[in-house]
């Protein structure tokens, strides 16, 4: 069963750690950790809308290195057109 350790907002988002522990076939518990991240909104119609991702905990620096990666690129592009796109959302 997953244990909340740490829940963390910004805005619409949001990051949750949790604790898990896995019951290997050999008889012993295992822990690891894992990242849930949603984003919640409401829709054209005014329904709340959430999406989730959930993941290891090894998987998080790969991530914000992708994220790192888009940022520059979108800001480079933005130089490049003199304007920042993406900003009119």
């Amino acid at each position: 069963m997953s244990k909340l350790l740490k829940s963390v907002k910004s805005g619409n988002f949001e990051a949750t750690i949790w604790e898990n522990e896995k019951d290997l076939e050999e008889g012993g518990i295992v822990g690891y950790q894992t990242i849930s991240l949603r984003k919640v909104w409401r829709d054209q119609t005014g329904s709340f809308r959430e999406q989730k991702l959930h993941l290891r905990k090894q998987d998080v620096e790969r991530v914000c290195v992708l994220l790192r990666k888009v940022q520059e690129h979108l800001l480079l592009e933005g130089e490049e057109h003199g304007k920042n796109k993406g900003d009119e959302y």
